[in-house]
């Protein structure tokens, strides 16, 4: 077990720390949480974790192997690193560059920049025959000044947002209003907690964003919406990222054509650009999750996006699903998501 710290995105308060939870779990990887601090998490797991982080993670930004933690103050940094063993991190002939980051502006004594400097200026004094190289360094080393703390240590990896971006909603060849972006379908996908080679079903797939997720981290997925035309799009958007899913198929997610799957991942139709087939939301979400039920083993999981208003928790509840979390996103001023996750419980 080492300790490492990791910067999460600041686009939601809840989600960044329970994705991180989950895929680490769902991984296998062992973890104990020693801190929570304004985007920055800071555990004890195994370094095997990261990869497993950078091959899921959709609002993970940085994972750092952290060598100390104090206050966010001038002089308590220099005489953290002063007390580091930089040595064993930075070998002779490597070169280095340090970044420092702000989740919040702490105090005009803590200057980024000239910090970045300060603790170059150690590195290179602590180790032998190194240097700095802000362009291509054989090491970064990072430090995140966040509620009133000062984090450092050596980056392990870092998720870029790029891939997330180009596979927006508008960017895929068919679009509709309705879908959801990559980070958040991604998201959803990691809190049903499949892992590589499970069957991830999307009943509602769309323009099938939920899939796309899951395939680009190893599941198989099965696609089903009532709409041909929204089942015709979702395969044109599968083939464009070259993922092949057991089927895409033309059906009413009432009457499902499937008799297993490892989980679910979906956000049913709502609002005006959505088809519901003249039923109201609620009939919707009741109808899914009976019909669903059978389909889990016990301890799957089912992750799904409703209006915040339609009290979701209470449906599944009644239907004999365990509420596992909520989270709870800010669409517009007339809608914010619920993302809510279920577990099909034993009924023996």
């Amino acid at each position: 077990m080492a300790k490492l710290f990791f910067l999460l995105s600041g686009e939601h308060e809840s989600l960044p720390l329970s994705e991180l939870q989950a895929i680490l779990d769902t991984e296998g990887h062992a973890h104990k949480l020693l801190e929570r601090l304004d985007q920055v998490v800071r555990l004890e797991t195994d370094l095997e974790a990261v990869e497993a982080l950078k091959r899921r993670a959709a609002f993970t930004r940085i994972c750092a192997l952290e060598l100390f933690n104090c206050d966010a103050k001038v002089s308590a940094i220099v005489k953290s690193v002063r007390s580091t063993n930089l040595k064993d991190f930075l070998k002779e002939n490597e070169s280095f560059a340090v970044r420092v980051k702000h989740v919040k502006e702490h105090s005009s004594e803590v200057n980024g920049m000239i910090l970045e400097r300060k603790i170059g200026e150690l590195l290179l004094e602590n180790t032998v025959k190194t240097r700095v190289d802000l362009r291509r360094p054989d090491k970064v080393f990072v430090g995140i000044l966040t509620s009133e703390k000062f984090v450092f240590g050596l980056k392990l990896a870092e998720i870029a947002p790029k891939p997330f971006v180009e596979r927006r909603p508008r960017r895929k060849p068919f679009f509709h209003p309705s879908a959801m972006q990559a980070k958040l379908a991604r998201c959803m996908v990691n809190l049903a907690r499949p892992r590589a080679g499970d069957l991830v079903l999307d009943p509602f797939c769309g323009t099938g964003s939920m899939l796309i997720e899951a395939a680009l981290i190893d599941c198989r997925v099965v696609g089903l919406d009532v709409q041909r035309r929204m089942a015709r799009g979702t395969l044109r958007n599968l083939a464009y990222f070259k993922i092949k899913p057991e089927g895409v198929i033309t059906a009413d997610a009432r009457r499902l054509p499937i008799t297993k799957v490892d989980c679910i991942v979906t956000d049913p139709p709502y609002g005006i650009s959505s088809t519901t087939l003249k039923r109201n939301m609620k009939q919707i979400v009741e109808e899914l999750l009976t019909s669903v039920y059978t389909l889990l083993s016990s301890g799957r999981r089912i992750c799904m996006a409703a209006p915040k208003t339609l009290k979701i928790v209470q449906i599944g509840s009644a239907l004999g699903y365990k509420h596992l979390e909520s989270h709870f996103v800010y669409v517009h001023r007339s809608l914010t998501r619920e993302v809510v996750v279920f577990e099909k419980v034993s009924t023996e």
